[in-house]
């Protein structure tokens, strides 16, 4: 078995982002968001007026239902990861509870090729559920072997090494996609089918690629053996850890920090491609280019940034980098569809955003990995991190869709999200330096 700190097991470690990224960008971000929103728009039921379709019998304006489908995954994640997590940690296998949420989250792409029309929407919506549990409870055992293959010292620099290659393999993915969706015509197909193709090869890519992560990745690392009520004793360990986080200030603040700039930052990723296309009215190829710009320089930005907490500290970059997504908020704000290069703009907002996406992603991972006690429970810990931020989504999309319900545009909801992160960096000053996280 590969010892922690062994290039090899960082290598095979952080290759899983390069697998499971490809949800992030493809469906959550870039691909599916507009599909979804195109498709509705061609639905019998859909009222140019009031921009509502039919679904279960309610009017609904299809962003809405889309944020609110989101937040309910969210919280089912939310609900069951600590539990799994506590029983992972009880009985050692991590990644065995990994290997099924991938296989989950995989499949579950793979089956939207079956969403095309009105009538099967509600597959749409039942898959967006389950292949968003898949991804986001594998990411909870993922994480959580972070402080298993990297000694504390390495762990903001595996981190971005995580995050480069999950945007290196997400940018090549989609670019395939959009070689497959734009000359449809050369393959003789149509654009929807096209579409619906990109999300066959997506759950292939994910589930192909996982299995070099799983190669390498150790099992069980400190030989638990568990009794037969291992589900019982994994609530126990899971009250354990909670009492733990009350004891430990430093942590408790870090997320609640994490807790507030993650309503931001995860709302905006997963609104970017609707916010263009609804609001802006910008064409697909415009917002799916600014979303690939986002990848680009997201890159750039995660290794930027990983220096500037070797030189300056965790705690200032990611400082830095909370102002910026606040600056973000303001710049959406002031977009409007009738400006005069409207989608240059936009394109600026998406470097900007790239700036700090990787960069805000990687330093909070490795600042709580680096907070966290002497301990072999790192799955539970992970979870409650994992839980926060899916709390965190769930208020997002809530307060973004009743918003742009109420007010009829999505630019206030997206202003508001700057009180959260400035929440956020008030909350992270209080926060003392230690011996790694400075």
């Amino acid at each position: 078995m590969l010892q922690r700190g062994d290039k090899k097991l960082i290598n095979a470690w952080a290759f899983y982002d390069w697998a499971n990224s490809v949800y992030s960008l493809v469906i959550s971000t870039a691909v599916f968001p507009i599909y979804y929103a195109t498709v509705t728009e061609s639905f019998e039921s859909y009222n140019a007026v009031t921009e509502k379709i039919q679904f279960l019998g309610s009017q609904w304006n299809p962003t809405t239902l889309y944020n609110y489908t989101i937040a309910f995954f969210m919280l089912v994640v939310a609900f069951i990861s600590p539990i799994l997590s506590g029983v992972a940690d009880y009985t050692g296998n991590k990644l065995k509870f990994l290997k099924f949420f991938c296989l989950l989250g995989s499949l579950s792409i793979m089956g939207l090729y079956f969403f095309k029309d009105e009538s099967s929407l509600w597959i749409g919506l039942v898959l967006t559920i389950t292949s968003g549990i898949g991804f986001w409870g594998s990411i909870v055992f993922y994480n959580a072997y972070l402080p298993e293959v990297a000694h504390p010292e390495q762990q903001d620099q595996v981190s971005a090494k995580g995050f480069i290659y999950g945007y290196i393999g997400s940018i090549l993915l989609l670019i395939l996609c959009l070689v497959l969706i734009e000359g449809h015509e050369l393959f003789g197909l149509t654009k929807g089918v096209a579409t619906r193709i990109s999300f066959v090869i997506v759950g292939i890519w994910w589930l192909g690629f996982a299995q070099i992560t799983y190669r390498r990745l150790p099992n069980n690392v400190y030989n638990h053996k568990p009794d037969k009520d291992y589900l019982w004793k994994g609530f126990k360990e899971l009250k354990i850890v909670f009492k733990d986080l009350i004891n430990y200030p430093q942590l408790r603040t870090f997320l609640i920090s994490f807790f507030f700039f993650s309503v931001g930052v995860q709302t905006i990723i997963y609104m970017a491609g609707i916010f263009g296309s609804k609001e802006l009215n910008l064409p697909t190829t415009n917002l799916i280019g600014a979303i690939l710009l986002v990848q680009i320089v997201a890159v750039l930005g995660a290794y930027i940034f990983s220096n500037v907490s070797k030189k300056f500290g965790n705690l200032t970059a990611l400082k830095i980098t909370i102002i910026i997504w606040g600056l973000v908020c303001f710049t959406a704000f002031l977009l409007d569809k009738d400006q005069e290069l409207v989608e240059w703009y936009f394109y600026g907002l998406g470097g900007l955003i790239g700036l700090v996406l990787g960069a805000i992603q990687s330093l909070s991972r490795s600042t709580y990995s680096k907070l966290l006690p002497e301990t072999e429970d790192h799955a539970t810990y992970f979870s409650f991190y994992d839980v926060t931020e899916k709390i965190a989504i769930v208020l997002g999309m809530i307060v973004f869709g009743a918003l742009n319900a109420i007010t009829g545009s999505m630019q206030w909801s997206v202003l508001f999200l700057a009180i959260f992160f400035l929440v956020s960096f008030i909350i992270l000053n209080f926060i003392k330096k230690t011996k790694y996280v400075q």
